[in-house]
């Protein structure tokens, strides 16, 4: 991810695929990343390819200990090189999602956190009911702001309205450099899969 990106991203999620996919593409729709989740791993195990092909991994990303609501991410490079790290504030994240983002020197930098819990625990409710269920893509749609340690909001990201709830936009609020923009959207990627097995 280090050529030019325009915002809003999208992140949309392939429907009918056997383990969560979804493309990420800029405001222009080029593919930025093709993300995909390994099925029937123990620990969270998350493979960043470079387009659909799946040709190349750009990045991964996997849990630093059996999967557990504290859990965290660890991110690499195509060479392997850590860049940072995600992790879930623990109990807190049961009633509103919040997680933070640490640099490649585990030293806290961002903070992600649901804007609305109340549209999350709708969403997960209504999205259990056979037929209706179908709808609340079109209905409830939580929105994730991202902080400094400053408290500066950077971003949020944003469900849209869309079928099945398969969408997802993340929208620049103020500029970052090319290592924040790389940890923010890593670490977007993962919470987006973490929040759909919440339900």
């Amino acid at each position: 991810m280090n050529k030019q990106i325009n915002y809003p991203i999208e992140f949309e999620f392939k429907i009918l695929a056997l383990s969560p996919q979804f493309y990420v593409r800029d405001a222009e729709g080029r593919e930025i990343a093709y993300v995909k989740q390994k099925l029937f791993k123990l620990k969270e195990d998350i493979s960043v390819f470079e387009n659909e092909s799946q040709a190349n991994v750009i990045y991964t990303i996997k849990a630093n200990k059996w999967i557990d609501w504290s859990a965290s991410y660890l991110m690499t490079d195509a060479s392997g090189t850590h860049i940072g790290k995600m992790g879930r504030k623990g109990a807190r994240s049961l009633w509103k999602a919040t997680y933070e983002i640490f640099d490649e020197h585990d030293a806290m930098e961002f903070k992600i956190e649901e804007e609305n819990a109340f549209v999350k625990i709708m969403d997960g409710v209504f999205s259990s009911v056979p037929i209706l269920g179908i709808f609340t893509g079109y209905v409830f749609n939580p929105t994730y702001n991202i902080f400094r340690k400053d408290g500066s909001k950077v971003a949020h990201f944003v469900k849209e309205a869309s079928f099945l709830g398969k969408k997802f936009k993340l929208h620049q609020d103020e500029e970052l450099n090319v290592q924040e923009e790389e940890r923010i959207i890593l670490s977007l990627m993962m919470m987006i899969l973490l929040e759909r097995s919440r339900g």
